[in-house]
């Protein structure tokens, strides 16, 4: 008895990555959205920690330490981005953002729980409640330019820091609650659990980065992720092991398999 025959081929999945010349475009604008975000994060890191230190306000210090945290990841993306394949630091690049976000979750951890348990309370802040309200205002537009650059270029790197820079929206919103509330009722436990919140929110994001969440499935702007690159492809974020192979689909995974055997894959 004869094999019935084999039906038609599943179609190949739509490479949804961008022209290399659209990815250079998009590099470009991912270097210069960080640049911007680290000059703008270096004067709000001078001014809430200044301020922070002045008032004894650990939360408004906390926001400040947020912003040498936001420095240091926007300078981590203009390292990845500097190399002729900045996808191949992916993976290194959101470990770095994890570390500091992880820093940060702990030092605010032990200076909000120190100022619970019988430190001086804040006093009121003028200046870091009108820091908080200018950082709630301009870092959602900030947010989202990254965000849409970052899955247009399909960088879980670029995305993790658009999330870091929309940490910053909330946090701005929960420090200006507690510095508010300190400030008219006296309420100075609400500046140490604004704080506390910050640290949460921070060891939060500072695990998923270290773990990679972001990492090489972040949607495009078509809203399909890139998966199912090829490992030993030079333009994939794969390069350092980055992607996971249980990302691809069983007839991607096979295709992919026999692309790279026959080197049908790119040099």
């Amino acid at each position: 008895m004869s094999a019935a025959p084999a039906g038609p081929a599943a179609p190949a999945a739509p490479d949804v990555r961008p022209a290399p010349t659209r990815r250079g475009v998009l590099a470009r604008r991912a270097q210069l959205i960080a640049g911007a975000a680290v000059v703008y994060n270096v004067v709000e890191a001078v001014v809430a920690i200044s301020a922070g230190a002045a008032s004894s306000s650990v939360a408004l210090v906390a926001f400040g330490l947020d912003s040498v945290v936001e420095v240091s990841s926007g300078l981590v993306i203009l390292w990845q981005f500097r190399h002729p394949l900045p996808q191949t630091r992916e993976r290194r690049a959101l470990r770095l953002i994890g570390v500091s976000f992880l820093a940060l979750a702990a030092y605010v951890t032990v200076e909000s729980v120190r100022q619970l348990t019988g430190a001086e309370d804040a006093a009121g802040s003028g200046v870091g409640v009108a820091l908080a309200a200018v950082s709630l205002a301009v870092m959602p537009f900030l947010s989202w330019a990254q965000r849409r650059t970052g899955r247009e270029l399909g960088s879980g790197s670029v995305v993790a820091d658009s999330t870091q820079t929309l940490l910053c929206t909330y946090l701005s919103a929960v420090v200006l609650v507690g510095l508010a509330l300190n400030a008219v009722l006296g309420w100075g436990w609400a500046d140490p659990l604004a704080g506390l919140v910050v640290a949460a929110v921070a060891l939060r994001e500072g695990l998923a980065a270290w773990r990679g969440d972001a990492c090489c499935d972040a949607p495009t702007a078509t809203g399909s992720p890139t998966l199912g690159v090829d490992a030993g492809d030079p333009a994939a974020c794969c390069d350092d092991g980055c992607c996971a192979s249980t990302d691809l689909t069983p007839t991607r995974r096979e295709a992919t398999s026999r692309q790279g055997r026959s080197g049908g894959g790119k040099p």
